[in-house]
């Protein structure tokens, strides 16, 4: 059986960078570690709505910065900033430290793998057929000529099936090996009603890349 390397793991240090930049010792990593999971998973749930792309935790001794990519950052802000404030007031009491939240506007969201991912998984829950969702999102992307190519795969009971399966989609090129290639990955899983859970990967090839840029 083949072994399955992250494609974004892969290339940390080539063309992408860490999604959790801090250090500590030993002794208190776990914690903290585990600490990056919930302060995760409460951005996602509080901004379900605003598409959420991507979320970067930097820490110092006394603080920490989340820096959280959306498709619609309107949403997330509120009525004269007042959903980021208490979005900060919740991070505190999860962390018991100072937290800062900035919130950058995705200019392409047709081309954010985890944006694409989610709205396929979200025709796929309303009952739109799979093959149809992958099309309408392949060609988008395609469509913005700042892509090189893409590859979407839906894998579950599709349509209801007893057995489940998978469908793909591909347009373009997206290496597999080519680590200078920026390739964006994304998985999300989508619940269906009659048909369980589906999952979809999504891979976008921005062009070749050698080093990362820090700046946003």
């Amino acid at each position: 059986m083949g072994n399955k390397s992250n494609t974004t793991a892969l290339r940390i240090g080539v063309n992408k960078n860490w999604k959790s930049i801090w250090y500590r010792p030993n002794s208190t990593y776990a914690d903290t570690f585990l600490q990056d999971i919930k302060i995760r998973k409460l951005i996602e749930k509080e901004m379900k709505n605003a598409g959420v792309a991507e979320i970067i935790v930097k820490r110092t001794v006394s603080k920490v910065l989340v820096e959280v990519m959306v498709a619609r950052p309107g949403v997330v802000i509120g009525r004269g900033g007042a959903g980021i404030e208490a979005l900060q007031k919740q991070l505190k009491n999860l962390t018991k430290t100072d937290v800062e939240v900035k919130v950058y506007e995705v200019k392409r969201p047709e081309i954010e793998a985890k944006l694409v991912a989610e709205n396929i998984a979200s025709q796929c829950e309303r009952r739109i057929s799979p093959k149809i969702a992958m099309r309408r999102a392949a060609e988008a992307a395609m469509d913005t000529g700042l892509v090189k190519g893409i590859t979407v795969i839906v894998a579950g009971r599709i349509r209801g099936a007893e057995i489940a399966r998978s469908e793909k989609i591909e347009l373009g090129t997206v290496p597999r090996h080519t680590l200078r290639a920026d390739i964006d990955y994304a998985l999300v899983e989508a619940q269906v009603p009659g048909a369980g859970k589906h999952g979809i990967k999504v891979w976008i090839n921005k062009g070749e890349k050698s080093t990362y840029s820090v700046e946003k």
